[in-house]
């Protein structure tokens, strides 16, 4: 029987080296952009600073802010066949 790898956190996202996924992808975005553009430099650099902004944003704001945001500004992506209105705050059926 093969050991069993057991995360240490449940909630832990999945990390790259020594950032979590969601603080690399918009370096490696930049990179792949600015290598299509020609100044993948600059890119990168912007996509280093977009993570240092949102780094500051999550510390500062309690986990899944920002996912919830997105739900209520009504700009979550839905399976479902009729979405209710997100600005009202009490559902009545």
């Amino acid at each position: 029987m093969d050991p069993v790898q057991i995360p240490r956190r449940i909630d832990e996202p999945p990390h790259v080296m020594l950032w979590s996924l969601d603080e690399v992808a918009p370096i490696m975005l930049g990179m792949v952009i600015g290598a299509f553009v020609g100044s993948a430099l600059t890119f990168t650099l912007a996509g280093a600073l977009l993570t240092n902004l949102y780094r500051r944003f999550r510390e500062n704001h309690s986990d899944g802010y920002l996912l919830h945001a997105i739900y209520w500004g009504g700009f979550l992506p839905s399976k479902a066949r009729s979405f209710h209105n997100p600005f009202i705050r009490r559902l009545i059926p």
